[in-house]
């Protein structure tokens, strides 16, 4: 049986764990959205079309890298003794690393492919010629895009929106190289998992991990949802 209390430790990376997954995806929703429709737009130049070759190359990175590989360099980047951390600490701005702020920016980055992609598509599904008569009709392009494009995207927007939030509580590479175990800051539910079979305690193990994977039904329930919605 488990031990009652460690109920409250077993609670809190779970609460860590929606936390990230949440402000995660609502940072995604706000500036991954915009990025992908641009990169979704016709190129009027070569220049342009190589810069975005380049770029959804770097986007695409975390699905070919070890999530370790990312995060130790993430920890590199952050870290207030080289990189950009080095200028943020002149700076007088606190080290990110071993943060909840740090997580933040380790499981955008890492999950910013799985929200690109499915969005991307769906910019790219947009008729061209709907786009030319909107340019027609609105020569705003922030209006064209918040009341003609965004409604065309918004199952691209769902999907991507529920993949990277399942994806971000499962994560375990990334997140541990970065923010390591404190609990309640950056203990979330996959590294909690872990500390519990590394000391035996695999009732509480199993209580989490069925946690986890009812969660995971859900958001594949979800995600089988929305894919047969975008298909009609």
């Amino acid at each position: 049986m488990i031990d009652p209390s460690l109920m409250s430790d077993m609670l809190s990376p779970f609460l860590v764990s929606l936390k990230l997954a949440a402000i995660t995806t609502l940072c995604l929703l706000l500036f991954a959205t915009p990025m992908a429709y641009w990169l979704a737009k016709p190129s009027r130049g070569h220049f342009v079309a190589r810069v975005k070759v380049v770029l959804m190359g770097i986007i695409a990175m975390p699905l070919v890298l070890p999530p370790t590989v990312i995060g130790f360099y993430l920890l590199l980047l952050l870290s207030p003794s080289s990189g950009i951390g080095h200028y943020l600490h002149e700076l007088g701005v606190s080290p990110l690393i071993f943060t909840f702020e740090g997580l933040v920016i380790g499981s955008i980055i890492y999950s910013l492919p799985f929200y690109i992609q499915p969005v991307y598509a769906q910019f790219l599904r947009i008729p061209t010629s709907v786009m030319d008569m909107a340019g027609l009709l609105e020569p705003s392009r922030l209006r064209r895009f918040m009341r003609v494009a965004l409604p065309q995207a918004k199952v691209g927007i769902i999907l991507g929106s529920l993949i990277s939030f399942a994806h971000t509580i499962g994560e375990f590479g990334v997140v541990l190289m970065i923010g390591g175990s404190i609990s309640g800051e950056t203990k979330v539910v996959s590294i909690a998992i872990y500390e519990q079979v590394e000391a035996l305690n695999y009732d509480a193990a199993h209580m989490m991990s069925g946690v986890l994977i009812i969660i995971g039904m859900i958001m594949v329930a979800l995600i089988a949802s929305v894919n047969k919605l975008n298909q009609r």
